[in-house]
C-alpha cells in the first residue's frame, strides 16, 4: 500500500469524493491510502493520531472514485437498464438491452467495488478503533462513516443481486473464511445488515450542524436518510402481490399514412405487482411505518437541518455542498486518475471554453414518454431539459439540434408548425439564424441540464457531482410511507412540497386534487419521482421494488426512441453474479435464475 502525500478528500455534502490537492487549494494535507483495487488493504503502521484517523477515512472515500466511478463504470450498470433513459445503442450496448451476463464493467464496478469499499472500510475501522491519541467524538464519527459506506454498498448489492455474501467484521479471519467460501445469505439478513449499520451511523456520526463537522462528509442525517430509503425499498418490495401502480408509458412511435413516424401519446397502464423475490415475508406495514418515522426524523431537524434548494441554485456547482446533496461524489477539475464521466455522459464536453460546439459526449438521456410526464410550464423541462445544441460537425452546416418536436420547439426552431405551414420568425433562445432541426433518433433525446455547470465544460474529466441521495428524495419517501399508512393528505402535502419547487404543485396525473384514492396517490408518487430523480439512478429500482418492472419495460413494445431494446424477460429482475466469484468461491455454485 502506497501513500500519497498532500490529496485530501472532500466529498461534497454528504459523501462526495472530491479530491483537493494541496498546492491548488492550500487545505491542509492529509494521505491517502491506495491500494490494489482487486486486493484487501493491507495492514501498515499509520500511527495513531488524527492524521492517521483522516488518512484511513479518505482512503475508505476514494473507492467511489478510484476505481468505482474513474473508468465510467458508474452510474452507467446503475442507470442504462430503465424505461425512460435512452441513448445510442453503442453506448448501452448489450447490457442497455438487457443482456447482462458477461458484462465486465458490471462485474468491475459493481460486484468487486462494492466489496472492495467494504473491506476497506471494515479494515479502517478496526484501524481507527483501536487508536488511544484521538478524541473520543473524532473516533465515532469516524467509525461511523465507515460504517455508512458499507451499508451504501451493501444496498446497492442487495438490490441488484439478491442474495449475497456477507463479509466478516474482523480482518484477521478473513482469510480463513474466504479459503472455505462465503455463502450467499438471504435478502432479509442483508437488509438487517445495512440497518444494524445505519442505525449506529446515526447514533456516531456529526450532525450537519456541529462545529466539528466537515461539509462534505456523510453525516448522521445522511443515515437517517438513507434508513428511510431502505426501509420505503423493502416495505414496496413485500406489499402484497396484486397491488396495482399506474404508469404512463407505451410504445414512442406511431408511422402515419405516409409512412412518416410520430410520437405516440402516453398511455396509461395499470400493473399489477409481482412477487419480489427475498421480501416475500417481511411485514409491509411496520416497514412503512419506520420508512415514515426515519423520513420524519430528517425532516424535523433531529439530524441536523436540510432544506429544498431554489430550482435555480439547484444544480449550480457552488450549490455542490449545500444540505439538499445528502450524499455526492464528485471530482476535482481535469483529474486523470480521479475522475468521473458523468459530465461527458449527460452533457458532452465542448470543443474549447466558451464554445457553443459539443466536442464529444452528451450522448444519455430521457424518452419522450417522460418528457411528456410535466406540465407546460415544470421548470425540470423548462430549465432542466437541453432544447437546443450543436456539436462541432454542425459547424460547416450551421446547423443544431432543438427537442422536442412540439408545436411550441418547432415553431420557435424554424418559423413553421408541425404541418409544416410558416407561422413566424424563430424567437427566444433559437434566434441567433443556425438551422436547427429534429432527428428521430438518440441524436435527440431530452438531455438533462443537471450535470452541466462545472469548472471547465471544455474538458473530458469535468467536476460534476453524483447524487445518491437528495433530501427531495426522503420527502418523496416520507410522501409513499404516509399513502401507505392512510394519511392521504399528509403524503399529498409532502408531493407538492417538492412538486411547489420546480413550479408543478399540481401535476401529477391529473393534478393532486384528483388523487382520490391510494392507487392513484401511489402512482402519482412513483410518477414524481421518475421526474425529480430523473438521471440520477433511480428508476430501475423503484420499478423492481414494487414489482412492476417487467410491465413497464415491456410495455414499450420492443424499441425506444433511441433505437435501445427493452424487451425483458424474468431473468432481468437480478444481475447475475460473476462467473468469476462462482468459480473461485467454493460456497456458491449456482447463479441467480436465468443466468446459469
Amino acid at each position: 500500500m502506497k501513500i500519497l502525500q498532500h490529496i485530501r478528500l472532500f466529498s461534497l455534502s454528504t459523501l462526495a469524493c472530491s479530491l483537493l490537492s494541496l498546492s491548488l487549494c492550500g487545505l491542509t494535507s492529509c494521505a491517502w491510502i491506495e491500494e490494489n483495487p482487486d486486493s484487501l488493504v493491507t495492514d501498515v503502521s499509520m500511527g495513531d493520531s488524527p492524521e492517521a484517523c483522516d488518512a484511513w477515512v479518505t482512503g475508505t472515500y476514494s473507492k467511489w472514485i478510484y476505481d468505482m466511478f474513474c473508468w465510467g463504470y458508474f452510474p452507467r450498470m446503475l442507470e442504462f437498464d430503465a424505461d425512460y433513459i435512452s441513448g445510442p445503442d453503442w453506448l448501452f450496448g448489450t447490457f442497455g438491452a438487457g443482456n447482462f451476463q458477461g458484462e465486465q464493467d458490471l462485474t468491475d464496478a459493481l460486484w468487486k467495488g462494492c466489496y472492495g469499499l467494504i473491506a476497506r472500510s471494515i479494515n479502517a475501522e478496526q484501524h481507527i478503533a483501536e487508536m488511544k491519541n484521538i478524541d473520543a467524538a473524532v473516533r465515532n464519527n469516524a467509525i461511523g462513516e465507515m460504517r455508512f459506506n458499507r451499508a451504501l454498498a451493501y444496498f446497492l448489492l442487495v438490490r441488484a443481486y439478491g442474495d449475497i455474501p456477507i463479509q466478516p467484521t474482523v480482518m484477521k479471519d478473513y482469510v480463513a473464511q474466504v479459503s472455505v467460501g462465503l455463502p450467499r445469505r438471504p435478502v432479509a439478513e442483508v437488509c438487517d445488515t445495512i440497518i444494524s449499520l445505519l442505525e449506529s451511523s446515526t447514533r456516531l456520526m456529526y450532525k450537519n450542524t456541529d462545529g466539528a463537522y466537515r461539509a462534505g462528509h456523510a453525516n448522521a442525517g445522511s443515515a437517517a436518510g438513507l434508513l428511510a430509503k431502505v426501509y420505503a425499498t423493502m416495505a414496496a418490495a413485500a406489499m402484497p402481490e396484486g397491488t396495482q401502480v399506474i404508469v404512463r408509458t407505451g410504445a414512442p412511435y406511431l408511422t402515419d399514412a405516409n409512412g412518416n413516424r410520430q410520437y405516440a401519446p402516453l398511455q396509461s397502464r395499470t400493473f399489477s405487482k409481482r412477487v419480489v423475490k427475498g421480501y416475500e415475508q417481511m411485514h409491509a406495514a411496520q416497514l412503512w411505518q419506520q420508512a415514515a418515522d426515519w423520513a420524519e426524523s430528517v425532516i424535523d431537524g433531529t439530524f441536523g437541518s436540510y432544506e429544498l434548494l431554489p430550482y435555480d441554485d439547484l444544480w449550480k456547482k457552488a450549490s455542490a455542498t449545500a444540505s439538499e446533496f445528502m450524499f455526492s461524489v464528485g471530482t476535482v477539475s481535469g483529474n486523470a486518475t480521479y475522475k468521473t464521466s458523468v459530465h461527458t455522459q449527460y452533457e458532452g464536453y465542448m470543443t474549447a471554453t466558451g464554445s457553443d460546439f459539443i466536442q464529444s459526449g452528451g450522448w444519455t438521456g430521457c424518452t419522450r414518454h417522460w418528457y411528456d410526464l410535466f406540465d407546460h410550464d415544470d421548470y425540470r423541462i423548462t430549465k432542466g431539459v437541453r432544447h437546443r445544441w450543436r456539436n462541432y460537425t454542425q459547424r460547416e452546416s450551421n446547423s443544431g439540434f432543438y427537442y422536442p418536436k412540439d408545436d411550441e420547439y418547432t415553431i420557435m426552431a424554424t418559423g413553421r408548425n408541425l404541418n409544416g405551414d410558416w407561422v413566424k420568425n424563430p424567437e427566444g433562445i433559437f434566434a441567433d439564424g443556425v438551422n436547427y432541426y429534429y432527428s428521430t433518433d438518440a441524436q435527440c433525446l431530452a438531455f438533462t441540464t443537471k450535470y452541466e455547470d462545472v469548472t471547465d465544460n471544455a474538458i473530458d474529466n469535468a467536476d460534476a457531482n453524483w447524487p445518491f441521495l437528495r433530501y427531495a428524495d426522503v420527502m418523496l419517501v416520507y410522501a409513499e410511507a404516509l399513502n401507505e399508512l392512510e394519511r392521504p393528505g399528509d403524503a399529498i402535502r409532502y408531493l407538492n412540497e417538492v412538486q411547489k419547487r420546480s413550479n408543478s404543485v399540481l401535476s401529477s396525473m391529473g393534478g393532486s386534487r384528483a388523487l382520490a384514492d391510494k392507487t392513484q396517490r401511489r402512482s402519482a408518487i412513483i410518477e414524481e419521482r421518475a421526474k425529480e430523480l430523473a438521471c440520477e439512478a433511480d428508476r430501475r429500482w423503484d420499478l423492481i421494488r414494487w414489482g412492476i418492472y417487467l410491465d413497464a419495460m415491456n410495455a414499450i413494445g420492443g424499441t425506444d426512441d433511441g433505437g435501445v431494446v427493452k424487451t425483458r424477460t424474468e431473468r432481468n429482475l437480478l444481475f447475475p453474479l460473476p462467473q468469476q466469484e462462482i468459480n473461485t468461491n467454493p460456497a456458491i455454485n449456482a447463479n441467480n435464475p436465468g443466468w446459469q
